[in-house]
């Protein structure tokens, strides 16, 4: 059984458990649950786990190439007797204390140990939110276990057994413990941890023990008088997974490009958190960082949507259970596959509960991830549900948008009927002998595309972007004709080509000369279709390529979301600007 398996086996409980404490903290009146935080928490847990599929090579892979080549008693009776494991948990306990004190006091190992310590609260969900890019340094750290000759399954076994025992220390409802406080980690000790008191930080790193951090002077009590304030100094403010796991590392790698220093390059991922070039703190100084002034980032969600995130949630968590259940016998690209579509809805999740994404768009994004993945997986049954659920899904969120009045009535027609479009067109090449219909479909869905985008501005705005899309067209025709297109095809796909330019040439025309985020996002798709149109005809009349339906779907659903998500954003901005204009006086 592997290792994945074993935590999908241990997911009920965990569950189990986090149920359990948030019932005993209503009864007590000190619940430490938020839902948003929780389904984060979580969901940064199953991203860790799915992901880590993809890092075998660094976290076994390298362990086990050093251990053969370099370990001093690998066939010692040792590693075979109950005093050998007892040791190889100690060992491996040692090697984590520093590998965790590390990840507080390097700056490009707190880049992946961040995610464990952004959420503002803590409980047991808490534990479960957990780095996708530890592994990537994360192995440093265990080579003397390897050297030593700690067998690799020994290894495997010795680090799932620290991982869980460290979830339980993650909680409120659980108080001092007399003696077992001073020898191990516990509930007490590791809410030190967490804390981001000028008291507690950087504090108490022991997995199992805390021992280490009395020998190696990094412990620090408990002080009922000074309450423990959760979170980090440069808070998260989000429920994305992605810009989770992204934005320290997004922050070194900007201020790494912006210092002048050759020197300070280097020294800004290998110095403290917090530490920045001469140069840019004189320019920024930092905030004076005060945490009783703390405000908890939260955002509005009424009973629908709770409820809606709620259910997608669970929905994920099966999905995720299914794929640790497989994926190691999975070759890499299936792995890959349907990774992508969990963490699409994990994304949009996150995207729907900040209110980024409305419930419809997210099943959108997750309808066309879900098409793209059956076509790819060859599970054409679902296949022929999802395709067209995408295009049915952005049709009622179109309705819904102009029924509310985000949407005014002509943008809603023209989108309406260029989704239609698409829908038909879906339909037609999902069957065969109907490659005409559905180009047909489609021309007519690039022609509504082509009125939407002309609101707002003229026809065609930017020449040269004109003679480039054109152009572009030109040589896709060529090459189509060079490649073998039949005789028959070579008028209609001319035609499409022309107006699929157009279309591109509109929405990039208008996006050049408003500059604003909506008509940026709808010019994008409008290129993504470009790109999707191009490879599905490579791949049908040229050459075959390899994975198509991953590269054409994946860039088709991009184009769709990125427009109609672009659209409703234009729409919306539109409507600000309108609201904001001064009202003419009366005379």
């Amino acid at each position: 059984m592997t290792s994945s398996q074993i935590i999908v086996l241990a997911t009920p409980v965990f569950l189990l458990l986090i149920g359990l404490e948030f019932a005993i903290g209503r009864a007590r009146g000190r619940n430490t649950y938020r839902l948003a935080d929780a389904v984060t928490s979580i969901g940064l847990g199953m991203l860790s786990q799915i992901s880590a599929v993809f890092t075998r090579l660094l976290r076994v892979g390298i362990y086990t190439a050093v251990y053969g080549v370099f370990a001093v008693f690998p066939d010692a009776a040792l590693w075979d007797h109950w005093a050998g494991w007892l040791l190889a948990l100690l060992f491996y306990d040692f090697c984590y204390y520093w590998h965790h004190r590390l990840g507080h006091e390097s700056a490009v190992f707190w880049a992946a140990h961040v995610v464990h310590h952004q959420s503002e609260d803590y409980n047991l969900s808490t534990a479960l939110r957990q780095t996708s890019s530890g592994a990537l340094l994360g192995w440093l750290f265990y080579v003397p276990m390897a050297v030593a000759g700690v067998p690799p399954l020994l290894f495997a076994i010795v680090a799932l057994v620290d991982l869980l025992y460290q979830y339980w220390i993650h909680t409120q409802q659980i108080g001092r413990l007399g003696w077992f406080d001073r020898v191990f980690a516990s509930p007490s000790n590791h809410r030190v941890h967490h804390a981001v008191n000028d008291a507690y930080l950087d504090k108490n790193y022991g997995g199992i023990l805390i021992v280490w951090d009395r020998l190696f002077g990094s412990f620090k009590d408990e002080d009922p008088a000074n309450p423990c304030v959760y979170g980090t100094r440069k808070p998260l403010r989000s429920w994305d997974p992605l810009w989770a796991n992204l934005e320290v590392y997004a922050a070194l790698a900007r201020d790494s490009w912006r210092t002048r220093s050759w020197g300070d390059k280097l020294r800004v991922w290998l110095k403290p958190p917090g530490w920045r070039p001469a140069d840019l703190a004189a320019a920024e100084p930092a905030a004076t960082f005060d945490p009783t002034r703390l405000q908890r980032f939260d955002t509005p969600m009424g009973p629908g949507l709770q409820g809606f995130s709620a259910l997608q949630f669970l929905v994920l968590l099966g999905g995720v259970a299914l794929f640790l259940w497989q994926a190691e016998a999975w070759p890499l690209s299936r792995s890959a596959l349907w990774f992508g579509v969990l963490l699409a809805g994990l994304w949009a999740v996150g995207a729907v509960m900040q209110g980024r994404l409305l419930p419809l768009e997210a099943l959108v994004i997750e309808a066309g991830a879900l098409s793209m993945a059956t076509a790819a997986d060859g599970w054409r049954e679902a296949h022929l549900f999802f395709k067209p659920a995408a295009m049915v899904l952005a049709l009622l969120l179109v309705v819904q948008a102009w029924r509310s009045g985000r949407l005014p009535g002509t943008a809603a027609l023209w989108l309406g009927l260029a989704l239609v479009g698409s829908l038909a067109g879906d339909v037609f090449l999902m069957l065969n002998g109907l490659f005409i219909p559905g180009l047909v479909a489609f021309l007519l869905a690039h022609l509504a595309y082509i009125v939407l985008f002309r609101q707002g501005t003229r026809w065609w705005p930017v020449r040269p972007v004109l003679v480039g899309c054109l152009a572009y067209a030109v040589l896709m025709v060529a090459v189509l004709w060079a490649g073998g297109l039949p005789a028959g095809l070579r008028g209609p796909v001319a035609v499409y080509a022309l107006v699929i330019s157009l279309m591109a040439a509109q929405a990039i025309g208008r996006a050049w000369l408003q500059r604003d985020r909506a008509s940026v996002l709808v010019a994008a798709g409008a290129v993504a279709f470009v790109v999707s149109d191009t490879l599905l005809a490579l791949n049908r009349f040229v050459s075959p390529l390899p994975a198509s339906a991953v590269w054409v779907l994946g860039t088709y659903y991009a184009a769709q979301c990125l427009i109609v998500g672009g659209s409703l954003r234009r729409a919306d901005q539109r409507r600000k600007t309108a609201a904001s204009s001064p009202m003419p006086r009366m005379r």
